[in-house]
């Protein structure tokens, strides 16, 4: 039998048959819980409200020069209100908000996003598909969304609609009471991210 040459096996080896490629090294960027912001804006047929709620931690995943994934937990039990100026009904509406009518906040203290997919569109604009979960209900939301890399500084923004009935907030919706007149509340509602992170480590 004739012998193969070492070269040519080798080439049959590791040339001849196509290897996988070494997945990219992927940067985990640590959300800034102090510069970034979460606005909430909810609409009634009167008018609207707005406040804040605190993140309280989180992470965006960077890889290949484009988003990849990320995630990042809500403070709803700090949740505030802004647009109204006067103490007394400021904090009557901010304990309504945190009562088993709205966000029952006693037992249910903590919201969160987790990010299932990234479709990049082209000059830092993504459409974003997540996990949010309210109440301890989890609904799929989808939205679209700008992030910039700069160096060690990762930068996020985007608006979700979210409906609040999905969560259990049935508070004046007009799908699950009749005649509410001007007293009815929208069944969206708005959140406002703004995110800045930090790269903090590498991993495969």
């Amino acid at each position: 039998m004739k012998k193969v040459p070492v070269v040519v096996a080798s080439f049959m080896l590791f040339g001849g048959v196509s290897q996988a490629r070494p997945s990219k090294k992927e940067s985990s960027y640590a959300v800034d819980t102090r510069n970034s912001k979460l606005v909430w804006v909810d609409k009634k047929v009167t008018g609207e409200h707005t406040g804040f709620v605190p993140i309280t931690n989180g992470s965006l995943v960077w890889a290949d020069n484009k988003l990849k994934g990320g995630n990042f937990d809500i403070d709803v039990k700090n949740l505030t209100v802004t647009d109204i100026t006067d103490a007394s009904y400021n904090e009557k509406l901010v304990g309504h908000l945190k009562n088993d009518d709205f966000f029952a906040v006693a037992k249910y203290p903590k919201a969160s996003f987790v990010i299932s997919s990234v479709t990049p569109k082209g000059a830092n604009n993504y459409e974003i598909v997540g996990k949010l979960t309210i109440k301890g209900i989890t609904q799929e939301v989808r939205f679209p969304a700008v992030v910039k890399a700069e160096k060690s500084l990762l930068t996020a923004q985007a608006k979700i609609k979210v409906d609040r009935t999905k969560f259990d907030i049935r508070y004046r919706s007009s799908n699950f009471f009749e005649n509410l007149g001007d007293k009815a509340i929208e069944n969206d509602f708005t959140l406002d991210v703004n995110l800045v992170a930090n790269a903090s480590s590498s991993q495969q």
